[in-house]
């Protein structure tokens, strides 16, 4: 794989970062600071995928780079991009068969949330608590895993780390490097596990095994009222901060040319297209007339219910590129509407769909919220592989950076809403 043609990301020039930079990478002091955007290449049987996370205040003396990468980013400058291609077990443990453990369906406790009878689902994660009787597991352990196999009363899970086994590019990119006050102690980092924990690798089936995300009523939600009602009221606030947005403007930039013809699906009042490059058109089709008056990027404004109507009121190959920005929980009817997008865009052209992890709870859809937050990559990938319009598709995730210091939730959460993407082009 060539990781240099799966678009990138810098929503650091949306951060207010006041750091004076020294020349070079280096360890000879405790009080050297950098800070460095790690980007994770692998490949599964559907996609390619390419997971960032963006370590922000790497401390250079104590923190632990992959000796692989640190050979080539010690007393290099600004801007240096040192890469390595890693083999399966090399910057993971091995998969160890040991780990895919055969359990009986009663250890799985149903009961394990408090809220409802829980079902085993094939290539669902599931955390390990929720197993009982296995050796080294706690019920609150919350690592998850995943059921590879069910066959009446026996349950197959696999216990290894969701990249085991596949082959990994990592590339790191120093961006800032400074000093600071006293090293006063603190955590010890393994940069590898920055990149590769607390998700990536969930995104995909396991072993070309089709994950069953449609059992117990996918798309049923908690408010089945009209959503008409719902969406009634304008609503111009944004779900995700400017870091965020930041990212997902990036990306399309990266992605769409410049005289695209856009379609804005799911539109509001911000699109969070980028103004450079400039495209030939944008129509926004969304459910709220007045959000939409207010996004100053659309040349067309459509009020039009997809869950009511998936059908879209467009010509066959109309668009170079649709967009679907936080907004892709909310579809009842998914493959219908994919089909649909695959249907108005031309031969070759662009869909990319961008969320986070916040949503209006009434009204996406249960499955959304049932799932883990990194099998939502896997579920859009599903919508494209289903709906039978699309290839070369591909995901991407941007994880670490700081939130806006003056954003509502910055005394609460540390961290900017990570962004997911999920693309592909018209077969």
């Amino acid at each position: 794989m060539d990781p240099t043609t799966i678009p990138a990301d810098d929503p650091t020039d949306a951060m207010d970062l006041d750091i004076p930079e020294e020349r070079r990478l280096g360890r000879t002091s405790p009080r050297a600071m950098a800070r460095i955007r790690l980007d994770l290449d692998w490949e599964s049987s559907i996609a390619r995928h390419r997971d960032t996370y963006v370590a922000t205040r790497l401390n250079l003396w104590r923190d632990i780079l992959p000796p692989a990468l640190e050979a080539d980013l010690m007393d290099r400058p600004c801007g240096h991009r040192a890469e390595h291609a890693f083999q399966p077990g090399e910057l993971i443990p091995a998969w160890q068969p040991r780990l895919a453990v055969e359990l009986r369906g009663r250890q799985f406790n149903r009961r394990f949330t408090g809220r409802g009878d829980i079902q085993p689902r094939l290539g669902r994660y599931y955390p390990r608590g929720i197993f009982e009787g296995v050796d080294g597991i706690f019920q609150q352990d919350r690592h998850p895993c995943r059921i590879i196999a069910l066959d009446g009363e026996q349950i197959a899970v696999d216990l290894n780390h969701p990249l085991a086994g596949r082959p990994l590019h990592l590339a790191a990119t120093i961006e800032a490097i400074w000093s600071q006050g006293d090293e006063r102690g603190g955590r010890c980092n393994e940069v590898a596990e920055l990149v590769t924990a607390n998700g990536p690798g969930m995104q995909t089936r396991w072993r070309d095994l089709a994950t069953d995300f449609w059992s117990d009523h996918p798309f049923f939600r908690r408010d089945e009222r009209p959503d008409a009602g719902f969406y009634g009221e304008a609503r111009l606030v944004d779900h995700i901060d400017r870091t965020a947005i930041a990212g997902i403007s990036g990306l399309y930039r990266r992605l769409i040319p410049a005289g695209a013809r856009i379609l804005d699906l799911m539109s509001s009042w911000h699109s969070h297209l980028p103004e450079d490059p400039a495209p030939a058109a944008v129509t926004g089709l969304g459910m709220n007339a007045d959000e939409m008056a207010e996004n100053p990027v659309l040349t067309e404004r459509i009020v039009h219910d997809l869950n009511t109507e998936p059908t879209l009121p467009f010509a066959d190959g109309a668009f170079d590129a649709v967009v679907c920005t936080v907004s892709v929980e909310y579809l009842t009817r998914p493959f219908e509407v994919f089909r649909e997008v695959a249907r108005v865009l031309r031969p070759g052209g662009l869909f990319v769909v961008t969320f986070s992890n916040r949503w209006f709870p009434p009204k996406a859809i249960l499955l959304w919220e049932g799932i883990h937050e990194w099998e939502r990559p896997g579920l859009v990938l599903e919508y494209l592989l289903g709906s039978g319009g699309f290839a070369e598709l591909e995901t991407w995730s941007l994880r670490g950076l700081p939130r806006p210091a003056d954003d509502k939730y910055a005394d609460r959460l540390a961290l900017s809403d990570p962004v997911y993407a999920v693309w592909g082009r018209r077969v």
